[in-house]
């Protein structure tokens, strides 16, 4: 079962770790879907932002635990895919969120 690009691509992180990724190695970061393969990532990225992708790393980021008071909770974990695209190639994410 596909699933629709945007159901892949959650959000793009936007940080300053990742700007400075975005302007030296032509490289943007992503929430997204725990259940999403790096061919999925990779298929989504490149019909939903029409650029040609290189390569797709990807990471679980581990939740973290929270108090609140005297209970205790726990974040839920998410997943990051670190996407490298064709020299040349950018990303709106502005015009990409359609």
């Amino acid at each position: 079962m596909t699933k629709a690009p945007n159901q892949i691509i959650i959000r793009p992180l936007l940080t300053e770790k990742m700007t400075k990724l975005t302007e030296t190695a032509n490289q943007y970061a992503f929430e997204v879907d725990r259940s999403a393969n790096k061919i999925e990532i990779l298929r989504a990225v490149e019909q939903r932002f029409s650029v040609t992708v290189q390569s797709v790393r990807t990471i679980v980021v581990r939740g973290k635990k929270r108090r609140m008071g005297r209970f205790e909770g726990k974040r839920a974990q998410w997943k990051k895919a670190i996407v490298s695209i064709k020299e040349g190639d950018t990303i709106d994410y502005v015009s990409g969120a359609s």
